[in-house]
């Protein structure tokens, strides 16, 4: 997987952002999910016109027609459509199913109703931010892009294996700190999580062998 191109990481991190509270999913990230999802299309659109031409594949456009272009979110659509077809493709997500996203994201922002958005219109922004960077920025596997970022930055949680935890507390006593008493497994796994993994799979290893049930 090629990097991106250092013009595109400043949108990039949009979607990466918007896509972090899309995947948590409570009331107020589908809240945000929305807005930022809704704002990436216009960031994207934004920051590829403000590029040189060397750095849009020598795509030049007229100054007036820019400056249009830039004036809201209906204009950007405008310049996506034009762009859309000197490229010769079709629109991913339809410009009516765009609009009818961004108005809910309006709703939220402008309107007064912060009612939770229903996950329809939520996907939809989503996709049509995810296809529309990609479109602009050349990048085919944007949604894995920005998956792969997110699980970078935000690291699984490790967790505990009830089956090492006995194996390991079988072999030791309980471990006296202070006024407290400590299972080893739970004081291993804090330490030293390899360590944690590979004595457990050995003791655990060990009592399989010696014929001891495994639950």
């Amino acid at each position: 997987m090629t990097s991106l191109h250092p013009w595109a990481l400043g949108p990039f991190e949009l979607l990466t952002h918007a896509e972090e509270h899309f995947q948590r999913g409570e009331d107020f990230d589908r809240r945000m999910a929305l807005i930022l999802f809704d704002d990436a299309v216009e960031v994207a659109v934004a920051t590829y016109l403000s590029l040189h031409p060397i750095q849009r594949g020598n795509r030049s456009y007229v100054k007036n027609d820019v400056d249009r272009w830039l004036h809201d979110y209906h204009s950007k659509l405008d310049f996506l459509e034009a762009e859309l077809i000197a490229r010769k493709l079709e629109w991913e997500v339809e410009r009516a199913h765009a609009v009818w996203a961004h108005d809910h994201r309006n709703e939220q922002y402008h309107g007064g109703k912060k009612g939770t958005p229903e996950w329809n219109v939520l996907d939809t922004a989503r996709r049509c931010a995810l296809w529309v960077f990609g479109v602009l920025f050349e990048v085919p596997d944007c949604e894995e892009r920005v998956i792969e970022k997110l699980a970078i930055d935000h690291p699984a949680p490790l967790e505990r294996d009830p089956e090492l935890d006995r194996a390991i507390d079988d072999a030791f006593p309980m471990i006296e700190i202070g006024p407290g008493s400590y299972y080893p497994s739970e004081l291993l796994f804090a330490a030293d999580y390899s360590a944690y993994l590979e004595l457990g799979s050995e003791f655990f290893d060990a009592g399989l062998a010696e014929g001891e049930p495994a639950a």
